[in-house]
């Protein structure tokens, strides 16, 4: 009982000491992370009213308060004795060791954030990224979603989708289609081009500006090859190919200029014994 009595001022003295560290630590954190949030707020309020896209808007919002809350945790836990520098050393290591192992994310995530900032391509173009060519359906920090023409999607890691040519088919707004069209060597070229180019103006796809055109292109060894370069919206690209192919079909045959195929003459020899 004495010896209770000898150490009781000193455990109140402690206990009395450590819980207004406790409380200290307690507002520091309540408050601080208050501050934080506001602050991180008026962060992200600023970039929106810059006309920045939202989505790094919201990033930088995540990385500040992030950043600015962790600071706040280390001032709260010194308030309780523990020693905040060999802490930092700890989150440093832990930071490294993630970072090593998450190698491959964060080229994603840093690609996300370029393309992001220098755009590109946008929600709704059609691009050709990492062999794949497709409607762009979502772009966010990580990944780059594409609607492929026959509806399906395909989620393409953003540092696959910067790591090569980038082609923006909606950049422009229009796009010249080549449609390669074979005619018999006996046909009259002025002709097939008259009739290839009345077809295609019937097309709701095809611009009038600018203006289609048909020309020779090569003496192929079964045909006079024509190319017909017509224009149309980027986002009708694939519709007016497979109509404008199936015009030019009807039109020639009606006008009775032969699309020739492959041919081969075979000679038989008979020799007598």
């Amino acid at each position: 009982m004495e010896y209770l009595q000898q150490y009781l001022p000193v455990v109140q003295e402690n206990a009395m000491v450590y819980g207004i560290n406790f409380l200290k630590a307690i507002v520091i954190f309540v408050i601080g992370k208050m501050i934080v949030k506001w602050i991180a707020k008026l962060i992200g309020r600023g970039i929106e009213r810059s006309g920045t896209d939202p989505m790094l808007a919201k990033f930088v919002f995540n990385i500040a308060y992030a950043l600015m809350l962790t600071f706040v945790v280390i001032a709260a836990i010194s308030q309780l004795g523990v020693q905040t520098a060999s802490l930092v050393a700890i989150l440093g290591a832990a930071g490294l060791a993630v970072g090593l192992a998450l190698q491959g994310s964060l080229a994603n995530f840093a690609a996300g954030v370029m393309a992001i900032i220098f755009r590109p391509y946008n929600v709704g173009d059609v691009v050709e990224i990492a062999g794949h060519t497709g409607q762009v359906e979502e772009l966010d920090i990580f990944t780059t979603s594409l609607r492929l023409p026959d509806k399906t999607k395909i989620i393409i890691p953003n540092g696959q989708a910067l790591e090569g040519p980038i082609v923006n088919f909606t950049e422009a707004g229009n796009r010249r289609m080549n449609l390669s069209v074979g005619i018999s060597y006996d046909a009259d070229i002025q002709q097939s081009r008259e009739v290839i180019l009345k077809a295609i103006a019937e097309s709701e796809y095809v611009l009038d500006s600018p203006a289609p055109s048909v020309g020779v292109t090569e003496l192929a060894d079964n045909s006079v090859n024509l190319t017909v370069r017509p224009w149309a919206k980027a986002s009708d690209h694939p519709a007016a190919t497979l109509e404008l192919l199936e015009r030019i079909k009807v039109a020639l045959d009606s006008a009775g200029i032969g699309i020739p195929y492959p041919q081969r003459d075979v000679h038989v020899y008979k020799h007598e014994a």
